[in-house]
């Protein structure tokens, strides 16, 4: 049986055509719904979420394409646009009965999460960011050698066929490896959710792959248009990040201001997967933003 968020009821739920979400759903008061990243699923949230829910409504998906959610195929690039995959978490939303609610994101999630607070800025009340950079700044800062620590973003950019075959050839490998150098404290990812993550990613690998490649395609597209029109986030936003601007030689605050007139940044010493190697800081930067 695969492991679940201890006293979270669990259902799935239809958001679009054909695509249906698992969701794990607990607490009551006022909605937050917490999006996982890479290369992990709704688990990583487990800590963060119970604390959450002795006074919220927590509500913690698998993203389309990841975990127990349904995988459709990329008939096009808009299926696993991040403008898709954020319309999928207000439809969610509202399938439980919330309107508004707030929501935060770890790296892929944290994508969606941005891309639903620019879609629909009357849905998100409050928005958070694990670890990660918007899209299109994330595609500027890379460059030269540097970017050698970003080579699976430009693997999963490729045409249908090489990524996925490379990647489904050994996908423990591959999504191990992740979970390997970017976990500070390892010992926070015991054996149970580390083979739960691999099991997920291994039945995943075409979607996961299509995920990444849309946001070196429509999601750039999508951001750009979103630049040159000069939209922003209207809620209060939240950031948490590894100091990545020393190494890559870029200001991550300043970058995420541009986005978000209402921003808390802070840089933490930290690793990637902060929600399970640091839940408590995680949740004291959450509560934080929802009283805001």
């Amino acid at each position: 049986m695969e492991p679940r968020i201890t006293g979270f009821d669990y259902r799935r739920v239809t958001v679009a055509d054909g695509v249906a979400l698992n969701v794990a759903v607990g607490g009551s008061g006022s909605p937050v719904v917490l999006l996982h990243g890479f290369p992990q699923t709704h688990l990583m949230w487990r800590h963060v979420a119970a604390d959450l829910a002795a006074d919220h409504t927590v509500i913690c998906p698998d993203l389309r394409g990841y975990g127990g959610s349904g995988k459709p195929a990329e008939t096009d690039g808009s299926v696993y646009a991040k403008r898709t995959m954020a319309a999928d978490i207000v439809a969610l939303a509202r399938a439980l009965g919330h309107e508004r609610f707030a929501l935060a994101g770890h790296d892929r999630g944290a994508l969606v999460a941005v891309r639903a607070g620019l879609d629909h800025p009357g849905a998100v009340t409050h928005l958070a960011s694990l670890d990660v950079l918007p899209t299109l700044d994330m595609w500027d800062v890379l460059h030269g050698t540097s970017a050698a620590v970003g080579f699976h973003l430009y693997l999963m950019a490729q045409p249908p066929g090489l990524p996925e075959t490379l990647i489904g050839a050994a996908p423990d490998a591959f999504f191990g490896h992740f979970l390997d150098i970017w976990a500070r404290e390892p010992e926070a990812i015991p054996a149970e959710f580390r083979a739960a993550y691999l099991r997920a990613s291994r039945a995943a690998v075409v979607s996961i792959v299509a995920d990444y490649r849309a946001s070196a395609t429509v999601d750039v597209a999508h951001d750009r248009a979103d630049r040159e029109a000069g939209r922003r986030l209207r809620m209060p936003v939240t950031v948490l990040q590894q100091d990545w601007g020393a190494a890559l030689g870029f200001d991550a605050a300043a970058l995420w201001k541009a986005w978000a007139p209402d921003l808390v940044h802070s840089s933490v010493a930290l690793g990637h997967f902060m929600a399970e190697e640091a839940p408590a800081e995680v949740v004291e930067a959450l509560r934080s933003l929802l009283d805001r």
